[in-house]
Protein backbone atom coordinates (compact mmCIF):
# COMPACT_ATOMS: atom_id res chain seq x y z
CA UNK A 1 0.00 0.00 0.00
CA UNK A 2 1.30 3.45 -0.88
CA UNK A 3 0.58 6.93 0.42
CA UNK A 4 -0.11 9.90 -1.87
CA UNK A 5 -0.28 13.42 -0.44
CA UNK A 6 -1.71 16.39 -2.37
CA UNK A 7 -1.19 19.93 -1.13
CA UNK A 8 -3.46 22.95 -1.24
CA UNK A 9 -2.51 24.05 -4.76
CA UNK A 10 -3.07 20.49 -6.04
CA UNK A 11 -6.71 20.63 -4.89
CA UNK A 12 -7.16 24.41 -5.02
CA UNK A 13 -9.33 24.45 -8.16
CA UNK A 14 -12.08 22.07 -9.31
CA UNK A 15 -10.05 21.05 -12.37
CA UNK A 16 -7.06 20.29 -10.13
CA UNK A 17 -9.20 18.09 -7.91
CA UNK A 18 -10.40 16.26 -11.03
CA UNK A 19 -6.77 15.75 -12.01
CA UNK A 20 -5.99 14.31 -8.57
CA UNK A 21 -8.78 11.78 -9.08
CA UNK A 22 -7.13 10.73 -12.35
CA UNK A 23 -3.71 10.40 -10.69
CA UNK A 24 -4.89 8.21 -7.83
CA UNK A 25 -6.67 5.82 -10.20
CA UNK A 26 -3.76 5.36 -12.65
CA UNK A 27 -2.83 2.02 -11.04
CA UNK A 28 -4.52 -0.66 -8.98
CA UNK A 29 -2.21 -0.50 -5.97
CA UNK A 30 -3.97 0.01 -2.64
CA UNK A 31 -3.40 3.52 -1.39
CA UNK A 32 -4.15 6.11 1.25
CA UNK A 33 -4.58 9.62 -0.18
CA UNK A 34 -3.82 12.53 2.16
CA UNK A 35 -5.36 15.90 1.23
CA UNK A 36 -4.62 19.41 2.45
CA UNK A 37 -7.24 22.15 2.64
CA UNK A 38 -8.01 24.05 -0.57
CA UNK A 39 -5.30 26.67 -1.17
CA UNK A 40 -6.01 29.84 0.81
CA UNK A 41 -8.42 28.15 3.21
CA UNK A 42 -6.09 27.77 6.19
CA UNK A 43 -4.99 31.40 5.87
CA UNK A 44 -8.67 32.43 5.82
CA UNK A 45 -9.42 30.31 8.89
CA UNK A 46 -6.42 31.78 10.72
CA UNK A 47 -7.74 35.27 9.92
CA UNK A 48 -11.19 34.33 11.26
CA UNK A 49 -9.62 33.11 14.49
CA UNK A 50 -7.55 36.28 14.82
CA UNK A 51 -10.66 38.46 14.41
CA UNK A 52 -12.47 36.44 17.07
CA UNK A 53 -9.49 36.66 19.42
CA UNK A 54 -9.69 40.46 19.10
CA UNK A 55 -13.44 40.36 19.78
CA UNK A 56 -14.23 41.67 16.29
CA UNK A 57 -17.11 39.36 15.46
CA UNK A 58 -18.32 41.48 12.55
CA UNK A 59 -14.95 41.09 10.78
CA UNK A 60 -15.00 37.36 11.51
CA UNK A 61 -18.55 37.10 10.11
CA UNK A 62 -17.54 38.86 6.88
CA UNK A 63 -14.55 36.53 6.45
CA UNK A 64 -16.74 33.47 7.04
CA UNK A 65 -19.23 34.70 4.41
CA UNK A 66 -16.44 35.31 1.88
CA UNK A 67 -15.04 31.82 2.45
CA UNK A 68 -18.52 30.30 2.19
CA UNK A 69 -19.06 32.02 -1.17
CA UNK A 70 -15.75 30.61 -2.44
CA UNK A 71 -16.76 27.07 -1.46
CA UNK A 72 -20.21 27.42 -3.02
CA UNK A 73 -18.59 28.47 -6.30
CA UNK A 74 -16.03 25.65 -6.09
CA UNK A 75 -18.74 23.09 -5.42
CA UNK A 76 -20.94 24.17 -8.33
CA UNK A 77 -18.00 23.71 -10.71
CA UNK A 78 -16.86 20.41 -9.22
CA UNK A 79 -20.10 18.43 -8.99
CA UNK A 80 -22.24 18.02 -12.11
CA UNK A 81 -25.08 15.73 -10.98
CA UNK A 82 -27.92 17.15 -8.92
CA UNK A 83 -27.90 14.37 -6.32
CA UNK A 84 -24.20 14.61 -5.54
CA UNK A 85 -24.25 18.42 -5.75
CA UNK A 86 -27.00 18.56 -3.11
CA UNK A 87 -25.01 16.13 -0.97
CA UNK A 88 -21.89 18.28 -1.27
CA UNK A 89 -23.88 21.41 -0.55
CA UNK A 90 -25.26 19.88 2.65
CA UNK A 91 -21.74 18.95 3.79
CA UNK A 92 -20.41 22.46 3.24
CA UNK A 93 -23.48 23.98 4.92
CA UNK A 94 -22.82 21.87 8.01
CA UNK A 95 -19.26 23.16 8.34
CA UNK A 96 -20.21 26.78 7.80
CA UNK A 97 -23.03 26.38 10.31
CA UNK A 98 -20.32 25.46 12.82
CA UNK A 99 -18.25 28.51 11.85
CA UNK A 100 -21.30 30.74 12.29
CA UNK A 101 -22.14 29.21 15.67
CA UNK A 102 -18.70 30.13 17.02
CA UNK A 103 -19.61 33.78 16.51
CA UNK A 104 -22.03 33.39 19.41
CA UNK A 105 -19.75 31.67 21.95
CA UNK A 106 -16.60 32.53 23.88
CA UNK A 107 -13.40 32.17 21.90
CA UNK A 108 -10.48 30.13 23.23
CA UNK A 109 -7.44 28.31 21.84
CA UNK A 110 -9.17 24.90 21.82
CA UNK A 111 -11.98 26.40 19.72
CA UNK A 112 -9.39 27.94 17.41
CA UNK A 113 -7.95 24.46 16.72
CA UNK A 114 -11.47 23.33 15.76
CA UNK A 115 -11.73 26.28 13.38
CA UNK A 116 -8.40 25.43 11.72
CA UNK A 117 -9.50 21.81 11.19
CA UNK A 118 -12.43 22.77 8.96
CA UNK A 119 -10.34 23.16 5.80
CA UNK A 120 -9.09 19.59 5.63
CA UNK A 121 -12.45 18.18 6.70
CA UNK A 122 -14.22 20.03 3.88
CA UNK A 123 -11.67 19.25 1.15
CA UNK A 124 -11.71 15.50 1.86
CA UNK A 125 -15.49 15.31 2.09
CA UNK A 126 -15.96 17.25 -1.16
CA UNK A 127 -13.40 15.05 -2.89
CA UNK A 128 -15.17 11.95 -1.56
CA UNK A 129 -18.46 13.15 -3.07
CA UNK A 130 -16.68 13.83 -6.38
CA UNK A 131 -15.28 10.26 -6.38
CA UNK A 132 -18.76 8.95 -5.61
CA UNK A 133 -20.23 10.95 -8.52
CA UNK A 134 -17.67 9.35 -10.83
CA UNK A 135 -18.21 5.82 -9.57
CA UNK A 136 -14.76 5.43 -7.95
CA UNK A 137 -14.96 3.03 -4.96
CA UNK A 138 -13.27 4.43 -1.83
CA UNK A 139 -13.70 5.10 1.87
CA UNK A 140 -13.15 8.17 4.02
CA UNK A 141 -10.57 7.55 6.72
CA UNK A 142 -11.02 10.23 9.43
CA UNK A 143 -7.59 11.38 10.64
CA UNK A 144 -9.12 12.25 14.01
CA UNK A 145 -9.71 8.51 14.55
CA UNK A 146 -6.01 7.62 14.46
CA UNK A 147 -3.66 10.63 14.29
CA UNK A 148 -2.46 11.32 17.85
CA UNK A 149 0.08 13.67 19.46
CA UNK A 150 1.32 13.61 23.07
CA UNK A 151 1.57 16.35 25.70
CA UNK A 152 4.73 17.66 24.00
CA UNK A 153 2.96 17.89 20.62
CA UNK A 154 4.98 14.94 19.31
CA UNK A 155 3.19 12.32 17.15
CA UNK A 156 2.74 8.94 18.84
CA UNK A 157 3.75 6.65 16.01
CA UNK A 158 3.00 3.41 17.90
CA UNK A 159 -0.52 4.61 18.73
CA UNK A 160 -1.07 5.73 15.13
CA UNK A 161 0.17 2.36 13.84
CA UNK A 162 -2.10 0.37 16.18
CA UNK A 163 -5.23 2.40 15.46
CA UNK A 164 -4.64 2.58 11.72
CA UNK A 165 -3.93 -1.14 11.40
CA UNK A 166 -7.19 -1.94 13.18
CA UNK A 167 -9.24 0.41 10.96
CA UNK A 168 -7.68 -0.91 7.74
CA UNK A 169 -8.19 -4.53 8.81
CA UNK A 170 -11.91 -3.83 9.31
CA UNK A 171 -12.13 -2.53 5.71
CA UNK A 172 -9.77 -4.95 4.00
CA UNK A 173 -11.92 -5.00 0.85
CA UNK A 174 -11.32 -1.28 0.24
CA UNK A 175 -8.31 -0.33 -1.91
CA UNK A 176 -8.60 3.47 -1.85
CA UNK A 177 -8.80 5.58 1.31
CA UNK A 178 -9.06 9.37 1.59
CA UNK A 179 -7.85 11.08 4.77
CA UNK A 180 -7.04 14.54 6.10
CA UNK A 181 -3.57 15.95 6.46
CA UNK A 182 -2.58 18.36 9.23
CA UNK A 183 -5.29 17.58 11.79
CA UNK A 184 -5.00 15.25 14.79
CA UNK A 185 -6.02 14.83 18.41
CA UNK A 186 -3.87 15.90 21.34
CA UNK A 187 -3.19 14.21 24.68
CA UNK A 188 -6.49 15.59 26.03
CA UNK A 189 -8.46 14.14 23.12
CA UNK A 190 -9.15 17.59 21.67
CA UNK A 191 -8.88 18.48 17.98
CA UNK A 192 -5.38 19.78 17.29
CA UNK A 193 -2.94 20.01 14.39
CA UNK A 194 0.61 19.23 13.26
CA UNK A 195 1.36 22.92 12.57
CA UNK A 196 2.04 24.53 9.17
CA UNK A 197 3.07 22.03 6.52
CA UNK A 198 1.60 19.29 8.65
CA UNK A 199 0.02 17.44 5.73
CA UNK A 200 3.51 16.31 4.65
CA UNK A 201 4.04 15.11 8.20
CA UNK A 202 0.72 13.24 8.16
CA UNK A 203 1.67 11.47 4.93
CA UNK A 204 5.05 10.41 6.26
CA UNK A 205 3.59 9.21 9.57
CA UNK A 206 0.91 7.21 7.76
CA UNK A 207 3.50 5.69 5.39
CA UNK A 208 5.65 4.71 8.38
CA UNK A 209 2.68 3.34 10.32
CA UNK A 210 1.57 1.03 7.48
CA UNK A 211 5.13 0.34 6.29
CA UNK A 212 4.08 1.66 2.89
CA UNK A 213 5.80 0.93 -0.41
CA UNK A 214 6.31 4.65 -1.05
CA UNK A 215 5.24 8.07 0.23
CA UNK A 216 4.47 10.39 -2.70
CA UNK A 217 4.32 14.14 -2.02
CA UNK A 218 2.54 15.84 -4.92
CA UNK A 219 3.01 19.60 -5.28
CA UNK A 220 3.19 22.22 -8.04
CA UNK A 221 6.91 21.78 -8.78
CA UNK A 222 8.74 18.84 -10.34
CA UNK A 223 10.79 17.71 -7.35
CA UNK A 224 13.39 19.32 -5.11
CA UNK A 225 15.45 21.82 -7.11
CA UNK A 226 19.11 22.68 -6.68
CA UNK A 227 18.20 26.25 -5.70
CA UNK A 228 15.18 28.42 -4.95
CA UNK A 229 13.35 28.93 -8.30
CA UNK A 230 11.58 31.98 -6.85
CA UNK A 231 14.93 33.74 -6.46
CA UNK A 232 17.23 32.18 -9.07
CA UNK A 233 16.28 32.14 -12.77
CA UNK A 234 17.75 28.79 -13.77
CA UNK A 235 17.39 25.77 -11.49
CA UNK A 236 17.23 22.03 -12.10
CA UNK A 237 15.44 19.22 -10.23
CA UNK A 238 17.57 16.80 -8.21
CA UNK A 239 17.12 13.19 -9.24
CA UNK A 240 18.03 11.51 -5.94
CA UNK A 241 18.70 12.51 -2.34
CA UNK A 242 19.42 10.58 0.82
CA UNK A 243 17.10 11.02 3.81
CA UNK A 244 19.86 12.98 5.57
CA UNK A 245 20.38 15.34 2.63
CA UNK A 246 16.65 15.94 2.25
CA UNK A 247 16.26 16.58 5.98
CA UNK A 248 19.03 19.21 5.87
CA UNK A 249 17.46 20.94 2.87
CA UNK A 250 13.98 20.91 4.38
CA UNK A 251 15.19 22.27 7.72
CA UNK A 252 17.25 25.01 6.12
CA UNK A 253 14.54 26.41 3.91
CA UNK A 254 13.60 24.21 0.93
CA UNK A 255 9.86 24.98 0.83
CA UNK A 256 8.75 21.93 -1.15
CA UNK A 257 9.14 19.64 1.86
CA UNK A 258 8.20 20.15 5.50
CA UNK A 259 11.21 19.67 7.83
CA UNK A 260 9.45 17.06 9.98
CA UNK A 261 8.37 14.95 7.00
CA UNK A 262 11.57 12.95 6.57
CA UNK A 263 11.99 11.37 10.01
CA UNK A 264 9.02 8.92 10.07
CA UNK A 265 9.71 7.63 6.54
CA UNK A 266 13.40 7.32 7.32
CA UNK A 267 12.66 5.28 10.46
CA UNK A 268 10.82 2.65 8.42
CA UNK A 269 12.94 3.07 5.26
CA UNK A 270 9.93 4.10 3.17
CA UNK A 271 11.07 5.92 -0.01
CA UNK A 272 9.70 9.44 -0.48
CA UNK A 273 8.98 10.83 -3.95
CA UNK A 274 8.45 14.51 -4.68
CA UNK A 275 6.21 14.81 -7.75
CA UNK A 276 4.42 17.50 -9.76
CA UNK A 277 0.63 17.38 -10.04
CA UNK A 278 0.78 19.58 -13.14
CA UNK A 279 3.48 17.42 -14.78
CA UNK A 280 2.69 13.93 -13.47
CA UNK A 281 5.11 12.18 -15.82
CA UNK A 282 8.13 14.25 -14.71
CA UNK A 283 10.72 12.18 -12.82
CA UNK A 284 10.67 14.38 -9.71
CA UNK A 285 12.98 13.61 -6.79
CA UNK A 286 13.42 10.27 -5.04
CA UNK A 287 14.51 10.28 -1.38
CA UNK A 288 15.92 7.01 -0.04
CA UNK A 289 18.66 5.83 2.32
CA UNK A 290 21.14 6.04 -0.60
CA UNK A 291 22.44 9.42 -1.77
CA UNK A 292 23.20 8.25 -5.29
CA UNK A 293 26.16 10.59 -5.76
CA UNK A 294 28.60 12.82 -3.87
CA UNK A 295 29.29 16.55 -3.90
CA UNK A 296 27.15 19.69 -3.68
CA UNK A 297 23.58 19.05 -4.83
CA UNK A 298 21.47 21.95 -3.63
CA UNK A 299 21.35 25.28 -1.84
CA UNK A 300 18.60 26.36 0.56
CA UNK A 301 18.03 29.55 2.54
CA UNK A 302 16.34 30.12 5.87
CA UNK A 303 15.23 33.69 6.58
CA UNK A 304 14.42 35.61 9.75
CA UNK A 305 17.50 34.41 11.64
CA UNK A 306 18.76 36.16 14.78
CA UNK A 307 22.50 36.03 15.52
CA UNK A 308 23.57 36.34 19.16
CA UNK A 309 27.21 36.95 20.14
CA UNK A 310 28.32 36.45 23.75
CA UNK A 311 31.73 37.98 24.40
CA UNK A 312 33.53 37.23 27.66
CA UNK A 313 37.28 37.27 28.24
CA UNK A 314 36.78 36.01 31.79
CA UNK A 315 34.37 33.10 31.55
CA UNK A 316 34.61 31.53 28.11
CA UNK A 317 37.22 28.91 28.95
CA UNK A 318 35.68 28.19 32.35
CA UNK A 319 34.37 24.69 32.91
CA UNK A 320 30.61 24.44 32.18
CA UNK A 321 30.37 27.81 30.42
CA UNK A 322 28.84 26.48 27.20
CA UNK A 323 26.54 24.18 29.12
CA UNK A 324 25.13 27.14 31.05
CA UNK A 325 24.50 29.04 27.82
CA UNK A 326 22.71 26.09 26.24
CA UNK A 327 20.58 25.65 29.36
CA UNK A 328 19.19 29.17 28.86
CA UNK A 329 17.98 28.28 25.37
CA UNK A 330 16.65 24.93 26.56
CA UNK A 331 14.68 26.68 29.31
CA UNK A 332 12.83 28.74 26.70
CA UNK A 333 12.52 25.84 24.24
CA UNK A 334 14.48 27.71 21.59
CA UNK A 335 16.54 25.58 19.16
CA UNK A 336 19.99 26.75 18.07
CA UNK A 337 20.71 26.46 14.33
CA UNK A 338 24.40 27.39 14.11
CA UNK A 339 27.21 27.92 16.61
CA UNK A 340 30.84 29.07 16.34
CA UNK A 341 33.38 29.73 19.10
CA UNK A 342 36.60 31.69 19.49
CA UNK A 343 38.90 32.34 22.42
CA UNK A 344 36.72 35.14 23.75
CA UNK A 345 33.29 34.75 22.17
CA UNK A 346 30.46 32.42 21.25
CA UNK A 347 28.19 33.22 18.31
CA UNK A 348 24.98 31.32 17.69
CA UNK A 349 21.74 31.67 15.77
CA UNK A 350 18.05 31.13 16.49
CA UNK A 351 15.05 31.38 14.16
CA UNK A 352 12.45 32.78 16.54
CA UNK A 353 12.24 35.82 18.81
CA UNK A 354 9.46 34.29 20.92
CA UNK A 355 11.59 34.10 24.09
CA UNK A 356 14.34 36.49 23.01
CA UNK A 357 13.79 39.13 25.69
CA UNK A 358 14.00 36.61 28.52
CA UNK A 359 16.94 34.78 26.90
CA UNK A 360 18.97 37.99 26.60
CA UNK A 361 18.29 38.90 30.20
CA UNK A 362 19.58 35.53 31.41
CA UNK A 363 22.65 35.73 29.15
CA UNK A 364 23.74 39.15 30.45
CA UNK A 365 25.79 37.80 33.41
CA UNK A 366 27.96 35.81 30.97
CA UNK A 367 29.39 38.85 29.15
CA UNK A 368 28.63 41.48 26.54
CA UNK A 369 25.76 40.53 24.22
CA UNK A 370 25.48 41.63 20.59
CA UNK A 371 22.38 41.00 18.45
CA UNK A 372 22.03 40.95 14.67
CA UNK A 373 18.49 40.45 13.36
CA UNK A 374 17.21 39.82 9.82
CA UNK A 375 20.00 37.39 8.97
CA UNK A 376 19.78 34.44 6.54
CA UNK A 377 21.31 30.98 6.81
CA UNK A 378 22.35 29.65 3.43
CA UNK A 379 23.07 25.92 3.42
CA UNK A 380 24.96 24.01 0.75
CA UNK A 381 23.89 20.37 0.95
CA UNK A 382 25.25 17.20 -0.62
CA UNK A 383 26.58 13.75 0.18
CA UNK A 384 30.11 13.80 1.69
CA UNK A 385 30.27 17.46 0.76
CA UNK A 386 32.96 18.24 3.33
CA UNK A 387 35.30 15.67 1.73
CA UNK A 388 34.54 16.56 -1.90
CA UNK A 389 37.56 18.26 -3.57
CA UNK A 390 37.26 21.94 -4.51
CA UNK A 391 33.82 22.51 -2.95
CA UNK A 392 35.16 24.83 -0.26
CA UNK A 393 37.40 26.80 -2.62
CA UNK A 394 34.60 27.22 -5.17
CA UNK A 395 32.19 28.19 -2.39
CA UNK A 396 34.31 31.00 -0.98
CA UNK A 397 35.53 32.19 -4.36
CA UNK A 398 31.86 32.57 -5.35
CA UNK A 399 31.04 34.57 -2.24
CA UNK A 400 33.90 37.10 -2.30
CA UNK A 401 31.44 40.07 -2.60
CA UNK A 402 29.27 38.85 0.30
CA UNK A 403 29.92 39.77 3.99
CA UNK A 404 29.73 36.30 5.56
CA UNK A 405 28.87 36.57 9.27
CA UNK A 406 29.37 32.92 10.36
CA UNK A 407 30.43 29.59 8.86
CA UNK A 408 29.41 26.12 10.07
CA UNK A 409 31.58 23.36 8.61
CA UNK A 410 32.30 19.82 9.76
CA UNK A 411 29.30 19.31 12.01
CA UNK A 412 27.59 17.30 9.28
CA UNK A 413 29.07 15.43 6.31
CA UNK A 414 26.10 16.67 4.27
CA UNK A 415 26.04 20.40 5.02
CA UNK A 416 28.10 23.58 4.93
CA UNK A 417 26.14 26.57 6.26
CA UNK A 418 26.92 30.26 6.18
CA UNK A 419 25.19 33.22 7.79
CA UNK A 420 24.74 36.38 5.73
CA UNK A 421 22.70 39.57 6.18
CA UNK A 422 19.18 39.07 4.84
CA UNK A 423 19.74 41.78 2.23
CA UNK A 424 22.42 39.59 0.64
CA UNK A 425 20.28 36.45 0.34
CA UNK A 426 19.36 36.84 -3.34
CA UNK A 427 22.91 37.72 -4.38
CA UNK A 428 24.30 34.79 -2.37
CA UNK A 429 21.94 32.25 -3.96
CA UNK A 430 22.68 33.57 -7.45
CA UNK A 431 26.46 33.52 -6.92
CA UNK A 432 26.34 29.96 -5.58
CA UNK A 433 24.16 28.84 -8.47
CA UNK A 434 26.90 29.96 -10.86
CA UNK A 435 29.93 29.00 -8.78
CA UNK A 436 28.79 25.54 -7.63
CA UNK A 437 26.44 24.42 -10.38
CA UNK A 438 27.50 26.48 -13.41
CA UNK A 439 23.98 27.85 -13.83
CA UNK A 440 23.10 31.50 -14.44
Amino acid sequence: MKVMKFGGTSVGKPERMEQVAQLITRDNESKIVVLSALSGTTNALVAIGESLAKGDKQAAKEKIEALDAHYQSFLSSLLKKKETYEKGKAIIAEHFEFLNIILKISFNEALNKDILAQGELMSTKMFSVYLEENGIPHALLPALDFMQIDANDEPQLDVIRTRLSKILAQQSQIKLFITQGYICRNARGEVDNLKRGGSDYTASLVAAAINGTVCEIWTDIDGMHNNDPRVVKKTVPIEQLSFDEAAELAYFGAKILHPTCIWPAQQEKVPVKLLNTMQPDAAGTVITKDAGSVGAKAVAAKDGIIAIKIKSTRMLLAYGFLRKIFEVFEKYRTPIDMITTSEVAVSLTIDSDAGLKQILKELEPFGNIEIDKDQTIVSIVGNEIAQTPNVLSRLFESLSPVPVRMVSYGGSPHNISILVPGDYKTQTLQLLNKGLFGLE
